[in-house]
């Protein structure tokens, strides 16, 4: 029996057995990436069994009723799937389109999910060195790690009335110019803020931190009345 993205979302706690949400595979005799996997960390892009999928169009069953909340947490119809397993399992086959969209996509199927901000939260920060040859690394509520640098790079968004900072560290290339982000949690900003130092950026004085060679802007500095940065020391 072919194993359907709706079929798996319905095997959430109490239809499974001791092992949790993710050993439904293990009854329909493999997951829907690989026949056979059983282990959910398998299913991970790049560590897949190693089956060729036929050559044939996905099945695009147009939006999946999934929700990822801002806090990182998957709905389905209005419950939250509790097992982390289950989500981890999601998540490694959610992609993000040309277009921005947000989907899930197996050789088999595809369809749309909503996405309320982005779709994993950093939730820990590990740092070693200082300056330049600092490295960040983050820890994702689907405990994947990302080494911030050329090719993870942080940004900041700030509120158009607020002014709020929402901090972002970029996960995974998209199909398109639209990466997969984990949002920064407000525990972890204040780590990098901790970590900051003052730099100049295009003529801006701002403060941010240097992750494997590279510099990334956290917000800027305030400037005193005389139009210099505060917290540069008076040469005079």
């Amino acid at each position: 029996m072919a194993i359907t993205l709706p079929m798996l979302a319905r095997n959430r706690a109490g239809d499974v057995h001791r092992l949790g949400d993710a050993t439904y595979i293990s009854a329909q005799g493999g997951s829907i990436l690989c026949p056979g996997v059983c282990i959910v960390n398998e299913l991970i892009p790049g560590k897949a069994c190693g089956v060729v999928a036929p050559a044939r169009r996905a099945f695009d069953h147009g939006s999946l009723p999934f929700v990822i909340r801002r806090d990182g947490s998957w709905d389905y119809r209005g419950s939250v799937i509790a097992r982390k397993e289950l989500v981890c399992l999601f998540s490694s086959v959610l992609k993000r389109d040309a277009e921005g969209q947000f989907l899930l996509e197996t050789p088999a199927e595809r369809g749309v999910i909503v996405v309320e901000d982005a779709p994993f939260v950093a939730v820990e920060l590990g740092w070693a060195g200082e300056g330049v040859d600092q490295v960040l690394t983050f820890r994702t509520n689907i405990d994947q790690v990302v080494t911030a640098g050329p090719k993870h790079p942080i940004r900041v968004a700030f509120d158009v009335v607020s002014c709020e900072p929402t901090p972002y560290v970029h996960v995974r290339d998209g199909l398109g110019m639209f990466p997969l982000e984990a949002r920064i949690g407000r525990a972890v900003y204040y780590e990098l803020v901790a970590l900051a130092e003052p730099c100049v950026v295009d003529g801006r004085p701002v403060l941010g931190v240097w992750s494997s060679g590279c510099f990334f802007p956290l917000g800027e500095l305030p400037m005193d009345a005389t139009g210099d940065a505060t917290g540069d020391e008076d040469d005079g």
